[in-house]
C-alpha cells in the first residue's frame, strides 16, 4: 500500500457516508512568489468548511480531505479542462483568475500544459483515486452509500451569477447523480429552515459529483454549495486582507451546523434502508 502525501488525509469511516472537502487548502505549493500575492491566491478558498463540518466523523462518515489550495489545482473540475457550466463564467482545472476576474499570476508566470500535466499527476489524480478506493471500501459494506462534497462561495459574485446567491445550494446534477427521494429529504430539511434554498440552481455539482454519483450503482452523491454569510460574518464586496477571511466563530455558525448535521444524519439513515 502507498503511503498517502502529506497533503491528503482520510479518515476511515464504516458509515454509509463519504464526505469530501476539496477546497479548503491554502498550501500554494510553492507558487507564492509566482502569484500577484498569496492573500489573492488563497481568496476563493472555501474558508472553515473543514471546521464546520467537523462533527462528520462522529457520524461514522469517512472524510478525504485535501491541504492544496484551488488555485494549484482544482480537484472539483474535469481533469481535461473541459467547463462543467458551457457559456457561463466559471474558473478552470488550473485556474489563473479569481471568481471576480482578477489576474491571480503575475504577467508571464501562469501555468503552461506540461505543468498543468505535473500538477494533475500530483495533486488532481491522488485526490481522485482515494475517493475511488474508499467508495469501493465502503460498497464493499453497504448496498449504497452517499458522497457528500463540501463547498462555500461568497454570497454576491457578478461575474459568476445574479443577485444574491441562496443560503443553501444543493446540487445533484440536475438529479443524474442521486435518487430522487434522497433529494427530496435534503430538500425539506433545508425547506424547513429559515434561509433560502435551492436545488440544482447555478451549482448543480463539480466534477466530483458528477463523476462519482452512480445511483444505479449505488452510489449517490450531493453537492452542498454554502453562501458564506450563512455561517460567517461575510464582509461586502470582494474583501481584503484586512477583513477577509473572517475568523471561524463557532456560535455564529452553530444553527447552520445543527441543519448540516441533520441533512447527514438522515443520509446515512437513508442509505441504510
Amino acid at each position: 500500500m502507498m503511503t498517502a502525501p502529506s497533503w491528503l488525509t482520510v479518515t476511515p469511516g464504516t458509515a454509509p457516508l463519504l464526505v469530501s472537502i476539496p477546497h479548503t487548502g491554502i498550501d500554494l505549493a510553492g507558487l507564492d512568489n509566482r502569484l500577484v500575492s498569496p492573500w489573492l491566491g488563497r481568496r476563493d478558498c472555501d474558508w472553515w468548511i473543514d471546521k464546520l463540518y467537523d462533527f462528520a466523523g462522529d457520524l461514522g462518515a469517512t472524510v478525504v480531505h485535501t491541504a492544496i489550495s484551488r488555485t494549484v489545482i482544482d480537484v472539483n473540475r474535469d481533469p481535461s479542462g473541459a467547463s462543467l457550466y458551457p457559456g457561463q463564467a466559471t474558473t478552470g482545472l488550473c485556474p489563473t483568475e479569481t471568481f471576480d476576474g482578477d489576474p491571480l499570476y503575475r504577467e508571464g508566470e501562469e501555468p503552461g500544459p506540461s505543468e498543468i500535466d505535473e500538477r494533475r499527476e500530483k495533486f488532481f489524480t491522488p485526490y481522485h483515486a482515494a475517493l475511488q478506493a474508499e467508495i469501493g471500501r465502503l460498497r464493499g459494506l453497504h448496498e449504497k452509500i452517499v458522497i457528500y462534497d463540501c463547498h462555500s462561495i461568497r454570497s454576491v459574485l457578478p461575474r459568476l451569477f445574479e443577485g444574491t446567491l441562496p443560503v443553501f445550494n444543493l446540487g445533484t446534477n440536475d438529479g443524474k447523480s442521486a435518487d430522487p427521494a434522497l433529494q427530496a429529504m435534503v430538500g425539506q430539511i433545508m425547506a424547513e429552515t429559515s434561509e433560502t434554498f435551492v436545488v440544482n440552481g447555478r451549482f448543480k455539482g463539480g466534477w466530483i459529483t458528477r463523476h462519482f454519483g452512480q445511483p444505479q450503482q449505488g452510489v449517490h452523491a450531493l453537492q452542498m454549495e454554502l453562501s458564506n454569510r450563512g455561517y460567517m460574518r461575510e464582509p461586502e464586496g470582494k474583501g481584503t486582507p484586512d477583513n477577509w477571511p473572517v475568523p471561524y466563530d463557532a456560535e455564529f455558525a452553530a444553527p447552520i451546523r445543527a441543519t448540516l448535521r441533520k441533512i447527514l444524519e438522515s443520509a446515512t439513515s437513508w442509505a441504510r434502508v
